[in-house]
């Protein structure tokens, strides 16, 4: 395992391409709403991104066809926009990465459009918890047992499933680099966390068991039981502080649990 420790130069670089991702999300948030297709939101995101000096990562990224992933209802990660229409009462993931002066930046939320039951709200609230647990974990001397424990043990004392087969990874000049963030695991065990660190955490969460397949577009990863499930990532720098999330928009004036 190759794990890069960043300096304070190149963590202003990634923090732009987070901000910036932040930005994007933030502009798409009040765009997802019913009538409006996936290939549409797609569209807004690029031109965002690329109106504001970034590159959407995700395109090309291994041969991925779009500009960002959105993933709809029982979709965890990595739908593919198109013609789909946002309809009321759909839960929506919205996770965009941006590459500006070679270093990435990479968050996801998931929206409740109109309608949404109370108990699917709740889903949704405890897997941004369980994110913010896993970066209140993500502390130098901790180790990456103690991330993935956190949030496992807040999801499923709401008696949820966690993904356990897609992880939250490193980030910098690449998309993904060492290490892996599993969502899941013993408190005690695995790589010691060191100042320098960059990682994207995302916890992935289902209403129903922890299953997942790939969809014929060899993209879409639904749930198996075909549960709902939501998605929330932040890109996180580690200080000898503690943790700073970066992916928050340039526009916030309250930076919960960042770094002044």
């Amino acid at each position: 395992m190759m794990v890069k420790l960043r300096s304070a130069e190149e963590v202003q670089k990634i923090r732009a391409s987070a901000v910036l991702v932040a930005d994007t999300i933030a502009h798409l948030r009040g765009l997802t709403k019913p009538g409006i297709t996936t290939a549409e939101l797609d569209q807004k995101a690029d031109t965002f991104i690329r109106d504001h000096g970034g590159r959407p990562c995700f395109l090309g990224y291994m041969g991925y066809p779009a500009s960002i992933c959105i993933s709809v209802n029982d979709e965890v990660v990595h739908g593919i926009p198109g013609s789909r229409v946002i309809r009321d009462g759909d839960i929506v993931g919205l996770d965009v990465g941006v590459v500006m002066n070679g270093y990435n930046g990479d968050a996801a939320i998931t929206l409740a459009v109109g309608d949404v039951p109370e108990s699917v709200r709740k889903l949704l609230q405890v897997t941004e918890d369980a994110l913010l647990a896993g970066i209140d974990a993500f502390q130098p001397g901790n180790l990456l047992g103690d991330v993935g424990y956190a949030i496992q043990s807040l999801a499923e004392s709401h008696g949820y499933g966690v993904v356990r087969s897609l992880v939250g990874h490193g980030i910098g000049e690449k998309l993904h680099e060492d290490p892996q963030v599993p969502n899941f695991g013993k408190p005690g065990t695995g790589q010691k966390l060191r100042a320098g660190m960059v990682c994207a955490i995302e916890p992935m969460i289902t209403m129903g068991g922890w299953e997942v397949e790939t969809m014929a577009d060899q993209w879409t990863i639904v749930t198996k039981d075909r549960s709902l499930a939501a998605h929330f990532e932040h890109t996180v720098a580690l200080w000898d502080d503690g943790p700073e999330i970066l992916s928050v928009t340039s526009t916030s004036e309250v930076r919960s649990r960042t770094r002044s």
